[in-house]
């Protein structure tokens, strides 16, 4: 079976990350800049994926957040400035639906994590690109990847949840 290699298409996609914030309300954030492979058959299943992106460019529309997420106590991007995933299962669930399972490494801890991925189809734009779109959604324990910083409140709760939901609507470009 021969394989086609897809781009993500940073302008087309997004990658989320939503946080509860004094367990009353949700902060949503994002990265600006990423970037992914995938090698795949024509109905993707057992696709090899790899994804990085880059923490600096973390953005939840608020500078000063940005920051303390930037720093030691959460990611410490310039120690480590990339998070990155790659796959080691993708395997069909039914004609729409996909598991993924593979390697998250965030600072200096890689763990495996599944994730629920809807294929929403594959198209060809005006200019002749062939698309193939994807939403992935799963949640991960931040303290699992060694961001462990919290505040406690004046009820006994704590400042930023320990669970965090992360979303990706992805937009692949099949390359030549």
């Amino acid at each position: 079976m021969s394989t086609t290699i897809w781009a993500i298409d940073p302008s087309h996609s997004e990658v989320q990350f939503k946080v509860k914030h004094l367990v009353i309300t949700t902060v949503t954030g994002n990265f600006k800049e990423f970037s992914g492979t995938v090698e795949a058959g024509d109905d993707f299943e057992n696709a090899k994926i790899a994804f990085e992106a880059k923490i600096d460019s973390i953005n939840t529309n608020s500078e000063q957040r940005d920051g303390h997420l930037k720093s030691a106590d959460f990611f410490e991007a310039e120690k480590y400035p990339i998070l990155s995933f790659t796959s080691t299962k993708f395997v069909k669930t039914d004609d729409e639906e996909f598991e993924l399972v593979g390697d998250l490494t965030i600072k200096d801890v890689t763990k495996s994590v599944k994730l629920s991925v809807e294929y929403g189809g594959t198209a060809t734009d005006p200019w002749g690109n062939v698309k193939a779109g994807f939403e992935l959604t799963a949640k991960i324990n931040r303290k699992d990847f060694g961001l462990t910083w919290n505040a406690p409140t004046e009820a006994g709760g704590v400042l930023v949840s320990e669970e965090v939901k992360l979303i990706a609507n992805i937009q692949l470009v099949k390359q030549a």
